[in-house]
């Protein structure tokens, strides 16, 4: 990947030369910079930029404001000099692999294809438990938890196919008769739904059920309930970068190029860069993340449709955030994940052991993760008061432990970056199909969005974004190779309620 990376610097000069200083919108494409422009260089942008290749469309430019593609599959060296290893500071985990001959994860796919090297994680079975007293079994209460997440997955997915009005999964779970009051029974509910990066009183308990049966569940089309953590020394975005390399040309991207603004209209779309630079195009997609669209980080010119502003205020991002930290020596557990049990919900309940036969032995390396609420409050600390916390957290689980000081501390900052604003999409109870529609909707027929919030089966997840760069590029080649007498996706001028409110 290293000739491509220093031949994509090289060109930038030469892409940006391409691009004047204030070009009008044409009609037609060759009087634009390029065909299509796509805006982000993750999962989405870069399978977008592959289905247009494939159907011999190259005049394409991949924007990425990093220096590297990849999106949110971010990982970075950690620890002490001498003791550094790669982690995953974003996405580490193919979710749902394939059960016999099945249909395969895309994510599982790539990762075979270039040889991404990766661990069973075994959530259930390699997991030890603690509370403020320290060690303390209570591994019948997390096995209680699955089976209660499993009735409700089971129960509101039967209710998607209904007209019934969906609620929050506190619902789900009060319905179901699973009302956790102990700190045992909120951190280890707490562990069969962190995924959704948000507390069950926020998520959707149909789409959150969907989003788990059409992922794990093979008996609803699902791949397997399997989980495999990337442990390469490469970075886990190595797959995405890797299949890059087999179509790209340093002429198709342009890295650290952060986009200010998109001007769109019925005859092509214009993007201006933070450094002032322009360039015009027939076609755009967004693969921008919901945050940055939430968070006006990026500027439509004119502004989206009220019915397009709607859909994505409505929908939530979500922040999942990984405290590393590393020591000399190992004192923890030797299971893959441990609980702890505080009677605040959510304050560094799951962590996870990295210095294992199998992952990265010898490292020292341990995480905690917080979501949600919880990792907005700890991004407004310092790294010196989360570092007091965590070790905090340390004592109280390994009581008769003298615990030093790491040496080596790190967590991102995802909810505060104007990157990314966030890590992923969750739904939430008010979000309705129509909304979700809306968001995936094209604005007139030169704009386009995709992401793995577009997706309505995988939101939130790499192989949604997947399928949605998929979706976006074989749209837009048709687009092109029609002549612009594509069709567009349908949107709602006006989402209703379910049933009117009487007052």
């Amino acid at each position: 990947m290293q000739h491509i990376v220093q031949l994509l610097f090289a060109v930038t000069v030469a892409s940006l030369a391409l691009a004047t200083s204030t070009p009008k919108i044409h009609g037609t494409s060759t009087k634009n910079d390029k065909v299509v422009l796509i805006l982000g260089g993750g999962v989405s942008g870069i399978i977008a930029a592959r289905t247009l290749a494939e159907k011999n469309i190259t005049n394409f430019l991949i924007v990425e404001a990093r220096g590297e593609l990849g999106g949110r599959m971010r990982s970075m060296e950690f620890g002490a000099e001498g003791k550094r290893a790669t982690i995953e500071l974003g996405a580490n985990w193919i979710q749902g692999t394939q059960e016999g001959d099945g249909p395969a994860n895309p994510i599982l796919t790539l990762a075979r294809e270039h040889g991404v090297k990766t661990e069973e994680s075994d959530f259930y079975g390699s997991v030890v438990t603690y509370d403020e007293t320290g060690k303390t079994d209570y591994l019948d209460v997390l096995n209680n938890a699955v089976d209660a997440y499993t009735n409700l997955t089971v129960v509101g997915g039967g209710r998607v196919p209904t007209k019934q009005v969906d609620a929050t999964c506190r619902t789900g779970y009060s319905l179901i008769g699973v009302k956790p009051k102990t700190p045992a029974e909120m951190v280890t509910e707490y562990y069969v739904d962190w995924e959704y990066a948000q507390t069950p009183e926020q998520t959707s308990w149909i789409a959150s059920s969907w989003a788990n049966n059409f992922t794990f569940d093979p008996d609803q089309g699902g791949f397997a309930d399997d989980n495999l953590l990337s442990i390469d020394q490469r970075g886990f975005k190595h797959l995405i970068q890797a299949e890059a390399e087999t179509f790209l040309k340093p002429e198709q991207v342009l890295l650290n190029a952060t986009v200010r603004t998109i001007g769109h209209s019925g005859d092509g779309v214009i993007v201006t860069l933070a450094n002032g630079t322009r360039i015009s195009a027939d076609y755009a997609i967004s693969t921008f993340s919901l945050g940055v669209l939430q968070n006006d980080d990026v500027v439509f010119e004119p502004v989206l449709p009220m019915w397009k502003q709607e859909a994505i205020e409505s929908m939530t991002m979500a922040t999942y955030t990984k405290i590393f930290l590393q020591f000399e020596e190992k004192f923890w557990f030797d299971t893959q994940f441990a609980l702890y049990a505080d009677k605040e919900r959510g304050r560094y309940p799951v962590w996870q052991g990295l210095d294992l036969e199998g992952f990265i032995p010898g490292s020292g390396i341990i995480f905690a993760t917080v979501v949600g609420d919880y990792s907005e409050r700890i991004e407004a600390l310092s790294d010196a008061q989360v570092q007091s916390e965590v070790l905090d957290v340390l004592h109280t689980m390994f009581p008769n432990t003298t615990i030093p000081a790491p040496t080596a501390f790190f967590f991102p900052r995802w909810f505060s970056d104007p990157l990314y604003r966030g890590s992923y999409s969750n739904w939430p109870a008010s979000f309705v199909s129509p909304h979700h529609t809306n968001l995936r909707a094209n604005v007139g027929k030169r704009l386009w969005f995709s992401g793995e919030a577009m997706s309505q089966k995988y939101f939130g997840f790499l192989h949604g974004a997947y399928f949605e760069g998929m979706d976006a590029g074989g749209r837009v080649a048709n687009c092109v190779l029609s002549g612009g007498g594509c069709k567009s996706l349908p949107h709602v001028e006006s989402v209703p309620n379910s049933s009117p409110y009487i007052i």
